[in-house]
């Protein structure tokens, strides 16, 4: 079973296109974060876990669904993170997350996505997003086949830097930098709600007919990058750059 977690699409696109290349089912699992449930699932195919990468490692909601939750079945798990250039050194913290929970870990493939993450970064124009995303295809089909034949993602070369990256500057990036208080909403803002719906974590709340954003953001870009008036801001960061949000 191929589960997968997007704010933007990106790792959705990835799930859809696994699934098809495997003729296996995609699960999203917005449902059962909004929710708070624990995930009770059974496959006898192989898990894939498919993410976006935050600060060169898995989103910590992905992790503590993961391990609250029971997957019965299959005990191989596979894991496909997309990312804008790299993942750091976040197949190590999948293969200890395998171990704490009695998976048996398969591999981490990295597969570049156009960039999302506007909080910070600036997204790529449309063309260029197509250009990504189609080398990104040739990617994901031999993700496939290794998983069909049953074999492990290869390792990656990882060094000083990339266990600095998903090490101590994780840390200090989910200290210091998620916040929820350059979020504004301007006039254009329509009421339509859909911020809302998007948020994994259940952090927004309509007030007056606009989105507040309460304490427990993740930084999905979810409502900035879905807002189909585009009135939402991550202050002065995200002002004239163009929002991502991927294909289905």
């Amino acid at each position: 079973m191929i589960v997968y977690f997007t704010g933007t699409g990106n790792s959705r696109y990835c799930a859809a296109f696994l699934g098809e290349q495997l003729g296996d089912s995609c699960l999203d699992v917005l449902p059962l974060l909004q929710s708070g449930a624990a995930a009770d699932l059974r496959g006898e195919r192989p898990w894939v876990f498919v993410t976006p990468t935050y600060a060169w490692r898995l989103p910590r909601l992905v992790r503590d669904l993961i391990r609250g939750g029971r997957f019965s079945g299959s005990r191989d798990a596979y894991f496909v993170m997309t990312c804008g250039e790299d993942i750091g050194n976040a197949a190590a913290w999948n293969r200890r997350l395998c171990e704490e929970v009695g998976l048996r870990y398969r591999g981490t493939l990295p597969v570049v996505m156009p960039e999302n993450y506007i909080a910070l970064f600036t997204a790529p124009g449309a063309e260029e997003a197509k250009a990504i995303l189609a080398e990104a295809r040739p990617v994901l089909r031999q993700a496939a086949d290794w998983i069909r034949a049953g074999a492990d993602f290869p390792a990656g070369n990882t060094g000083g830097l990339d266990r600095l990256k998903s090490g101590p500057v994780n840390s200090l990036f989910y200290r210091f930098y998620v916040r929820t208080g350059p979020f504004t909403v301007s006039d254009a803002c329509v009421s339509c709600g859909k911020c809302q719906r998007l948020c994994p974590l259940g952090n927004i709340r309509i007030q007056e007919g606009r989105p507040v954003w309460g304490d427990r953001c993740t930084h999905c870009m979810a409502c900035i990058c879905g807002c189909p008036a585009g009135a939402i801001e991550y202050g002065r960061i995200s002002r004239g750059k163009p929002r991502y949000q991927c294909p289905e």
